[in-house]
Parts: C-alpha cells; structure tokens; sequence
C-alpha cells in the first residue's frame, strides 16, 4: 500500500464485527488501523460488537450523532453465513447509499479468489454527513477495500472526485458544509 499523507486528517471510528475477536486477535483491525494513520487520518474510536443486528446498529447510530466522527468503518459480518448481519443492520441507517460500492468490490475479489466473491459482501452509504463503510473480517478482503476503495476516496486530491467535499466537519454540530466552510 502507498501512504499518501491527508490534506486534512480525518477521525474514523473502527468497529470490528465479531462474536471471537478481541484486540489481540484482530489482525485486520490492526492492519486497518496501521494503514488509516499511514494515510494521515486519526482513530476516534475502536469497538468491538457482537453480531448482533441491534448491537451493531445502536453502535452506528451512536457514532452517526457523533459530531466528531468522520468515517465509521465497520469490518466483519458481512459475508452469506445466516450469523453475519452487519450489511442488514446498518442499510436502514444511511441516507443514502454509495451504489457499486458492492459491486466493485467484488470485481476486485473475483480477480483474486474467483466465484467465491459472491459470497463476499460490502456496502459503504451516508448518514447526517457521515461516511459509512461496511467490509468483511478477513484480512486479505479487508486490505483489499481499504487499499483499493476506500483510502484513495478519503483524500481531497483523489480526481476527478473523492468522498471528503461530503463530510461534516468533526465537531461541526449540525452544520452544513458551506456553513462550516467544507464544502468544494
């Protein structure tokens, strides 16, 4: 992964879906981490949530009235298993979702494990100024997202169009973008 340095840092919030998983465990939570400062960005918060519909939503939500918190990144419980639920719980929040989000994910994980990528769900949309991304657990998938997708749409120099002209700015308490002087 390339490291290119944010303009303006930004206060992402991790959450690692999981009924196992704890800090000692998470390589992917780790990797995330590690990464998002590489990029210039700040962790606001780590969680860690049981795969629970309502859990996992209240977390979200939580953090969505969060006036400091940029970009909630959610990894685990997204793929086909009936415990995963993560995709489920949090759609209902977004105001709008990010369409082929999805999708060009997994294009991008059939190019490295085949037809098993229809098994492999993501889905990222935008809640009271907000970026929310949801990907799965394992760490090779969970590079892939943030390397490919993610980490080049949170920086302001992305072209011809990247995520940051969307998002409040942290402890911009209901504010708008042009009230806060964000906007592009």
């Amino acid at each position: 992964m390339t490291a290119f340095p944010s303009e303006q840092p930004l206060q992402l919030a991790l959450l690692t879906i999981s009924n196992r998983h704890s800090e000692a465990t998470d390589d992917s939570g780790a990797m995330l981490i590690q990464a998002l400062q590489q990029q210039g960005h700040q962790l606001y918060q780590r969680h860690f949530v049981p795969e629970d519909r309502y859990q996992i939503r209240a977390s979200v939500s939580q953090l969505i009235a969060d006036t400091s918190c940029q970009v909630i990144l959610l990894c685990g419980g997204t793929g086909f298993h009936a415990k995963n639920c993560t995709i489920d719980a949090i759609a209902p929040l977004f105001d709008r979702e990010v369409p082929g989000f999805g999708e060009l994910f997994r294009a991008l994980s059939f190019q490295k494990i085949g037809s098993a990528a229809l098994q492999s769900g993501a889905i990222a949309g935008i809640a009271n100024q907000t970026l929310i991304f949801a990907i799965p657990g394992s760490l090779d998938a969970a590079q892939l997202a943030a390397d490919q997708l993610i980490w080049p749409q949170l920086l302001a120099h992305t072209k011809p169009c990247n995520f940051t002209s969307l998002l409040r700015r942290a402890g911009a308490c209901g504010a708008t973008q042009a009230e806060t002087g964000t906007a592009r």
